[in-house]
Protein backbone atom coordinates (compact mmCIF):
# COMPACT_ATOMS: atom_id res chain seq x y z
CA UNK A 1 0.00 0.00 0.00
CA UNK A 2 1.34 3.80 -1.00
CA UNK A 3 0.33 6.73 0.09
CA UNK A 4 -0.31 9.36 -2.66
CA UNK A 5 -0.79 13.06 -1.41
CA UNK A 6 -2.34 15.60 -3.73
CA UNK A 7 -3.85 12.86 -5.95
CA UNK A 8 -6.92 14.82 -7.16
CA UNK A 9 -3.59 17.24 -9.01
CA UNK A 10 -2.02 16.25 -11.84
CA UNK A 11 1.47 15.38 -10.47
CA UNK A 12 -0.51 13.06 -7.06
CA UNK A 13 -3.13 11.54 -9.81
CA UNK A 14 -0.58 10.54 -12.72
CA UNK A 15 1.27 9.12 -9.34
CA UNK A 16 -1.65 7.14 -8.34
CA UNK A 17 -2.53 5.74 -12.01
CA UNK A 18 0.99 4.65 -12.66
CA UNK A 19 1.20 2.48 -9.51
CA UNK A 20 -2.32 1.29 -10.10
CA UNK A 21 -1.19 0.26 -13.45
CA UNK A 22 1.67 -1.39 -11.44
CA UNK A 23 -1.26 -3.80 -9.16
CA UNK A 24 -0.45 -1.60 -6.15
CA UNK A 25 -2.88 -0.75 -3.64
CA UNK A 26 -3.72 3.39 -3.34
CA UNK A 27 -3.82 5.07 -0.26
CA UNK A 28 -4.76 9.12 -0.64
CA UNK A 29 -5.58 11.66 2.15
CA UNK A 30 -8.01 14.11 0.79
CA UNK A 31 -9.73 16.82 2.31
CA UNK A 32 -12.89 17.28 -0.02
CA UNK A 33 -13.87 13.18 -0.23
CA UNK A 34 -16.22 14.08 -3.16
CA UNK A 35 -13.90 15.57 -5.27
CA UNK A 36 -12.06 12.32 -5.27
CA UNK A 37 -14.82 9.97 -5.24
CA UNK A 38 -14.23 8.68 -8.89
CA UNK A 39 -10.79 7.32 -7.49
CA UNK A 40 -12.69 4.83 -5.41
CA UNK A 41 -14.06 3.17 -8.16
CA UNK A 42 -10.20 2.46 -9.07
CA UNK A 43 -9.66 1.04 -5.90
CA UNK A 44 -8.32 3.72 -4.28
CA UNK A 45 -8.26 3.95 -0.22
CA UNK A 46 -9.37 7.42 0.67
CA UNK A 47 -8.05 9.05 4.58
CA UNK A 48 -9.84 12.36 4.94
CA UNK A 49 -7.76 14.78 6.57
CA UNK A 50 -6.46 18.07 6.17
CA UNK A 51 -2.09 18.67 4.93
CA UNK A 52 -1.65 21.25 7.99
CA UNK A 53 -2.95 18.25 10.24
CA UNK A 54 0.41 15.89 11.27
CA UNK A 55 -2.78 13.61 13.09
CA UNK A 56 -4.24 13.45 9.79
CA UNK A 57 -0.99 12.39 7.85
CA UNK A 58 0.06 10.37 10.70
CA UNK A 59 -3.33 8.12 10.18
CA UNK A 60 -2.96 7.82 6.60
CA UNK A 61 1.01 6.75 7.08
CA UNK A 62 -0.44 3.83 8.81
CA UNK A 63 1.24 0.38 7.15
CA UNK A 64 2.42 1.65 3.98
CA UNK A 65 5.29 0.71 2.13
CA UNK A 66 6.06 4.16 0.95
CA UNK A 67 5.08 7.84 0.69
CA UNK A 68 4.94 10.29 -1.83
CA UNK A 69 4.40 13.70 -0.10
CA UNK A 70 4.14 17.20 -1.80
CA UNK A 71 3.34 20.98 -1.19
CA UNK A 72 0.02 22.07 -2.59
CA UNK A 73 0.61 24.62 -5.14
CA UNK A 74 0.20 28.16 -4.35
CA UNK A 75 1.28 30.70 -6.97
CA UNK A 76 0.30 33.73 -4.27
CA UNK A 77 2.25 32.49 -0.86
CA UNK A 78 2.36 34.73 2.01
CA UNK A 79 5.91 36.31 2.05
CA UNK A 80 7.32 34.01 4.54
CA UNK A 81 6.03 30.85 2.69
CA UNK A 82 4.15 30.46 6.07
CA UNK A 83 1.73 27.68 4.14
CA UNK A 84 4.65 25.70 3.10
CA UNK A 85 6.35 25.86 6.38
CA UNK A 86 3.10 24.70 8.06
CA UNK A 87 2.87 21.52 5.59
CA UNK A 88 6.15 20.78 5.96
CA UNK A 89 5.99 21.01 9.83
CA UNK A 90 3.33 18.30 9.66
CA UNK A 91 4.76 16.27 7.56
CA UNK A 92 7.79 16.05 10.02
CA UNK A 93 5.98 15.68 12.99
CA UNK A 94 3.97 13.09 11.38
CA UNK A 95 6.87 11.22 9.80
CA UNK A 96 8.90 11.69 13.07
CA UNK A 97 6.00 9.64 14.78
CA UNK A 98 5.02 6.87 12.25
CA UNK A 99 8.29 6.33 10.26
CA UNK A 100 7.63 4.48 6.72
CA UNK A 101 10.09 2.67 4.70
CA UNK A 102 10.67 5.23 1.85
CA UNK A 103 9.30 8.80 0.88
CA UNK A 104 9.63 9.97 -2.33
CA UNK A 105 8.77 14.16 -2.33
CA UNK A 106 7.94 16.15 -5.27
CA UNK A 107 10.74 19.21 -5.52
CA UNK A 108 11.72 21.09 -8.09
CA UNK A 109 15.37 22.06 -10.43
CA UNK A 110 16.68 25.01 -8.24
CA UNK A 111 15.69 23.69 -5.14
CA UNK A 112 18.98 23.39 -4.16
CA UNK A 113 19.38 27.26 -3.98
CA UNK A 114 18.24 29.19 -0.89
CA UNK A 115 17.54 32.95 -1.93
CA UNK A 116 16.16 34.39 -5.00
CA UNK A 117 14.11 31.62 -6.79
CA UNK A 118 10.51 32.93 -5.45
CA UNK A 119 8.42 30.65 -5.74
CA UNK A 120 10.68 27.81 -5.84
CA UNK A 121 11.91 28.65 -1.94
CA UNK A 122 8.87 26.27 -0.61
CA UNK A 123 10.65 23.31 -2.20
CA UNK A 124 13.84 24.32 -1.01
CA UNK A 125 12.15 24.90 2.49
CA UNK A 126 10.21 21.42 1.64
CA UNK A 127 13.97 19.69 0.97
CA UNK A 128 15.62 21.60 4.38
CA UNK A 129 12.75 20.87 6.36
CA UNK A 130 13.24 17.00 5.49
CA UNK A 131 17.58 16.91 6.06
CA UNK A 132 16.82 15.54 9.49
CA UNK A 133 15.13 13.02 8.80
CA UNK A 134 16.76 9.56 8.68
CA UNK A 135 14.24 7.90 6.72
CA UNK A 136 15.24 6.97 2.72
CA UNK A 137 14.01 9.77 1.30
CA UNK A 138 14.09 10.66 -2.72
CA UNK A 139 13.31 14.57 -3.69
CA UNK A 140 12.22 14.48 -7.44
CA UNK A 141 13.76 17.86 -8.61
CA UNK A 142 11.37 18.25 -11.64
CA UNK A 143 11.25 20.94 -14.65
CA UNK A 144 9.10 23.04 -15.27
CA UNK A 145 5.86 21.52 -16.80
CA UNK A 146 4.76 21.60 -20.12
CA UNK A 147 1.15 21.58 -18.74
CA UNK A 148 1.87 25.18 -17.83
CA UNK A 149 1.95 25.99 -21.43
CA UNK A 150 -1.56 24.58 -22.47
CA UNK A 151 -2.94 28.18 -22.67
CA UNK A 152 -2.00 27.73 -25.68
CA UNK A 153 -3.62 26.08 -27.34
CA UNK A 154 -6.81 28.86 -26.68
CA UNK A 155 -4.42 31.99 -27.47
CA UNK A 156 -2.29 30.77 -29.97
CA UNK A 157 -4.74 30.65 -32.97
CA UNK A 158 -2.80 33.84 -34.25
CA UNK A 159 0.30 31.82 -34.62
CA UNK A 160 2.28 33.04 -31.69
CA UNK A 161 2.59 31.65 -28.05
CA UNK A 162 3.11 34.64 -24.97
CA UNK A 163 5.78 33.59 -22.89
CA UNK A 164 8.11 34.75 -19.58
CA UNK A 165 11.19 32.81 -21.10
CA UNK A 166 14.01 34.89 -22.33
CA UNK A 167 15.35 34.44 -24.85
CA UNK A 168 12.66 32.15 -26.38
CA UNK A 169 15.70 30.00 -28.10
CA UNK A 170 17.09 29.51 -23.95
CA UNK A 171 16.44 26.29 -23.28
CA UNK A 172 15.69 25.12 -19.57
CA UNK A 173 14.48 21.93 -18.02
CA UNK A 174 11.08 20.96 -18.61
CA UNK A 175 8.78 17.87 -18.05
CA UNK A 176 5.29 16.41 -18.30
CA UNK A 177 3.28 15.75 -15.02
CA UNK A 178 2.48 11.91 -16.40
CA UNK A 179 6.58 11.41 -16.63
CA UNK A 180 6.89 12.48 -12.94
CA UNK A 181 3.92 10.53 -11.97
CA UNK A 182 5.66 7.64 -13.57
CA UNK A 183 9.18 8.46 -11.95
CA UNK A 184 7.62 8.03 -8.27
CA UNK A 185 5.97 5.29 -9.14
CA UNK A 186 9.17 3.56 -9.83
CA UNK A 187 11.28 4.88 -6.72
CA UNK A 188 8.40 3.90 -4.35
CA UNK A 189 7.87 0.33 -5.64
CA UNK A 190 11.25 -0.25 -6.95
CA UNK A 191 14.67 -1.38 -5.05
CA UNK A 192 15.11 0.10 -1.93
CA UNK A 193 17.45 2.45 -1.05
CA UNK A 194 18.93 4.14 2.19
CA UNK A 195 19.89 7.85 2.92
CA UNK A 196 18.81 11.18 0.81
CA UNK A 197 19.10 10.99 -2.72
CA UNK A 198 17.97 13.71 -5.17
CA UNK A 199 16.71 13.33 -8.86
CA UNK A 200 16.61 15.70 -11.27
CA UNK A 201 13.73 14.98 -14.02
CA UNK A 202 13.18 16.23 -17.04
CA UNK A 203 15.36 17.37 -20.77
CA UNK A 204 16.51 20.50 -21.93
CA UNK A 205 14.06 22.24 -23.66
CA UNK A 206 13.59 25.57 -25.43
CA UNK A 207 10.25 27.85 -25.57
CA UNK A 208 10.75 27.86 -29.17
CA UNK A 209 10.71 24.38 -29.43
CA UNK A 210 7.26 24.07 -26.99
CA UNK A 211 5.68 26.62 -29.78
CA UNK A 212 6.87 24.55 -32.60
CA UNK A 213 5.33 21.22 -31.12
CA UNK A 214 2.13 23.48 -30.48
CA UNK A 215 2.09 24.83 -33.98
CA UNK A 216 2.21 20.37 -34.83
CA UNK A 217 -1.10 19.79 -33.05
CA UNK A 218 -2.82 22.78 -34.33
CA UNK A 219 -1.76 22.62 -37.78
CA UNK A 220 -0.11 26.23 -37.36
CA UNK A 221 3.07 27.79 -37.68
CA UNK A 222 3.62 29.02 -33.79
CA UNK A 223 5.97 31.28 -32.77
CA UNK A 224 7.14 31.85 -29.33
CA UNK A 225 7.21 35.53 -27.90
CA UNK A 226 8.52 36.67 -24.91
CA UNK A 227 6.09 38.60 -22.69
CA UNK A 228 8.19 42.16 -22.24
CA UNK A 229 9.52 42.42 -18.44
CA UNK A 230 7.12 45.09 -17.82
CA UNK A 231 4.77 43.27 -19.06
CA UNK A 232 4.36 40.99 -16.89
CA UNK A 233 2.63 42.13 -13.93
CA UNK A 234 -0.65 42.46 -16.25
CA UNK A 235 -0.06 38.93 -17.55
CA UNK A 236 0.09 37.43 -14.74
CA UNK A 237 -2.97 39.05 -13.49
CA UNK A 238 -4.95 37.87 -16.50
CA UNK A 239 -3.62 34.30 -15.72
CA UNK A 240 -5.69 34.85 -12.51
CA UNK A 241 -3.29 35.78 -10.23
CA UNK A 242 -4.90 38.98 -8.07
CA UNK A 243 -3.32 42.27 -8.89
CA UNK A 244 0.05 43.10 -7.08
CA UNK A 245 0.52 39.62 -5.79
CA UNK A 246 2.61 38.60 -8.81
CA UNK A 247 6.26 39.37 -7.17
CA UNK A 248 7.46 35.93 -6.59
CA UNK A 249 5.96 34.51 -9.50
CA UNK A 250 8.48 37.10 -11.55
CA UNK A 251 11.08 36.22 -9.67
CA UNK A 252 10.82 33.09 -10.17
CA UNK A 253 10.88 33.19 -13.95
CA UNK A 254 13.57 36.13 -14.14
CA UNK A 255 15.71 33.09 -11.84
CA UNK A 256 14.54 30.55 -14.27
CA UNK A 257 16.03 32.64 -17.50
CA UNK A 258 19.08 33.31 -15.10
CA UNK A 259 19.65 29.69 -15.91
CA UNK A 260 17.97 28.46 -12.43
CA UNK A 261 16.62 25.42 -13.34
CA UNK A 262 19.12 24.21 -15.62
CA UNK A 263 20.03 20.22 -15.16
CA UNK A 264 23.41 19.28 -13.78
CA UNK A 265 23.56 19.96 -10.74
CA UNK A 266 26.35 18.06 -8.61
CA UNK A 267 25.66 15.16 -6.58
CA UNK A 268 22.30 14.67 -8.34
CA UNK A 269 20.91 11.68 -10.24
CA UNK A 270 19.17 12.09 -13.97
CA UNK A 271 16.31 10.79 -15.13
CA UNK A 272 15.28 12.81 -19.00
CA UNK A 273 11.87 13.45 -19.89
CA UNK A 274 9.65 10.54 -22.32
CA UNK A 275 6.72 12.88 -22.59
CA UNK A 276 7.63 15.46 -25.30
CA UNK A 277 5.17 18.81 -25.20
CA UNK A 278 3.73 17.57 -28.66
CA UNK A 279 2.09 14.63 -26.45
CA UNK A 280 1.14 17.03 -24.00
CA UNK A 281 -0.97 19.28 -26.17
CA UNK A 282 -2.35 16.52 -28.66
CA UNK A 283 -3.70 14.71 -25.14
CA UNK A 284 -5.11 17.93 -23.63
CA UNK A 285 -6.89 18.62 -27.05
CA UNK A 286 -8.30 15.26 -27.63
CA UNK A 287 -9.74 15.23 -23.98
CA UNK A 288 -11.65 18.87 -24.59
CA UNK A 289 -12.66 17.02 -28.12
CA UNK A 290 -13.92 13.79 -25.96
Amino acid sequence: MFLVMGITGKVGGATARHLLAQGKKVRALVRDRAKAAHWIDQGVELVEGNWNDAASIERALEGIDGAFVMLPPIWTPSPDFEEARAVITSYVDALTRAPVPRVVALSSMGANRTSGMGLITALSLLERGFSDLTLPIAYVRAGEFFENFLYGLHVAQGGTLPVFHHPTNRKSAMVATNDIGAEIATLLSGPAWSGHRTIELGSMVSADEVAAQLGDVMKLDVKAVSVPRAGWPDTFEQFGIPKGQSGLAEIMYDFVNAGGTDLGVEGTEHVPGATSARDVFAAARKATAA
